[in-house]
């Protein structure tokens, strides 16, 4: 790690003593289950939604092995209104294989990590990072926001992760694997808190002295334009209802239940075809429609 790295590292890292939120996923006496779980609700989900959730996840199935006695419906319907409910199959299947190949635990290598359902790259450093300690580069927007503003003077660190954004962010963190993975911590707490996206509180960045950004005059944005993704009217919030419906009720339920909820029939249709297709609904033999499972 070099002087100029080394003096960002320990800025983050003093900042995140004070600074850092008080999140049930945090500290030692957390498992690994709970950061595997929090890492997969917090994909594209804020905080505030993910802990009510979190906390009743946590509760019901503690470990992997209550999880996956569980059905997949259980699952779902207790994924409640995240989103992306998807994530909620994925971490079922990933607790099956934890408790069939890894004998319930939680597996501590990055490669075992990286085999198990819906974890990818991030998810894998993440777990490995802040439930194990391990020294693994953990770069999500956030990281990547600040050490593009920081050491490279950019306003925005552009749409998707490059190899070159891992190894910058590896190429900083401390030698020692608990120092490094208290960096990487501190690095997403500080993109999440003061180096937002959007109106940055500069004044409170402990980096704020030497980020390059700053000394550059905070540049805006100049790459392509981001594209907005909008909700209202997709497919995506059809689904949303008609998972609404399967969710709040205890037993099958027949197509006119579905109907009601979206008057556009053609694209309610391919809703919920596309909810059979993943797996986030069954057709029973009578016609009507439920949760897997």
């Amino acid at each position: 790690m070099s002087v100029e790295y080394d003096a960002i590292i320990d800025a983050v890292s003093r900042w995140y003593g004070d600074h850092a939120r008080d999140l049930p996923w945090r500290g030692a006496h957390v498992s690994p289950w709970a950061v595997m779980v929090s890492e997969f609700m917090l994909q594209q989900t804020p905080v505030a939604r993910v802990l009510p959730v979190f906390e009743a996840w946590l509760e019901r199935w503690p470990e992997p092995s209550s999880l996956a006695s569980a059905t997949t419906g259980d699952a779902v319907r207790m994924w409640g209104k995240l989103g992306y409910p998807r994530r909620a199959l994925r971490l079922h299947a990933a607790a099956v294989e934890i408790t069939g190949r890894h004998r319930g635990v939680v597996p501590e290598d990055l490669t075992a990590l990286k085999a198990l359902p819906g974890v990818g790259d991030y998810t894998a450093a993440a777990v490995a990072a802040f439930a194990f300690g391990r020294r693994v580069a953990v770069v999500d927007t956030n990281v990547r926001r600040v050490v593009h503003r920081s050491v490279l003077g950019a306003a925005d660190a552009g749409r998707s992760t490059t190899k070159a954004d891992f190894a910058l962010v590896e190429a900083m963190l401390p030698t020692d694997a608990t120092s490094a993975a208290r960096a990487s911590i501190a690095l997403m707490e500080l993109g999440a808190l003061v180096c937002t996206a959007k109106d940055p509180r500069c004044a409170d960045c402990p980096l704020v002295e030497d980020c390059a950004w700053v000394h550059a005059g905070r540049p805006a944005y100049d790459g392509p334009a981001r594209r907005i993704q909008r909700f209202a009217g997709t497919d995506r919030q059809v689904r949303g209802l008609l998972m609404d419906v399967l969710r709040a009720s205890d037993c099958a339920v027949e197509k006119a239940a579905l109907d009601v909820v979206w008057s556009d029939e053609a694209q309610r249709g391919r809703a919920l075809q596309g909810l059979l297709d993943d797996g986030l609904a069954v057709r029973r033999e009578d016609g009507r429609y439920a949760l897997p499972g």
